[in-house]
């Protein structure tokens, strides 16, 4: 099996297709968890997890056991801050479908306003071939 997709796998995937994710914003997950002296807001890396993880979701039962999505792509502009105890909520869907990947439309929301949006790409691949390929980059690192 390969782990680059063919067109009847990722036609599998309708457009429209969605998923949610959402996660409580505590410490560790703010910039200022990671830098001293900056603020204790979510941070752009931790959305974008958030978005990503979204779009895994709305795709995997679509896709053939033993076959994953990775991040092929991302484009997100952070509109606002998000503090400390909010509930970050992401959405994704899917806006478009080729032979190798899966474009969404990602948006976050911290129930008081869109603190993101933009969009993301995902291409489906063999979990296994994909970890063999890791195992081999390892094993013959410089």
């Amino acid at each position: 099996m390969s782990s680059k997709p063919d067109a009847r796998e990722t036609a599998r995937i309708p457009v429209g297709a969605w998923a949610e994710r959402q996660e409580v914003v505590t410490p560790d997950r703010t910039v200022g968890h990671h830098y001293d002296g900056w603020p204790l807001v979510y941070g752009t890396p931790m959305m974008i997890e958030l978005m990503e993880l979204a779009a895994a979701t709305a795709i995997q039962p679509y896709l053939a056991e033993g076959r994953i999505s990775v991040g092929a792509g991302v484009s997100v502009r952070h509109l606002a801050a998000t503090p400390v105890g909010f509930t970050v909520v992401a959405r994704a869907e899917v806006t478009a479908v080729d032979e190798r990947t899966v474009t969404f439309r990602v948006e976050a929301h911290d129930g008081v306003e869109r603190v993101g949006e933009g969009t993301h790409m995902r291409a489906p691949v063999e979990l296994a071939r994909f970890n063999r390929g890791v195992e081999s980059k390892t094993r013959n690192r410089p």
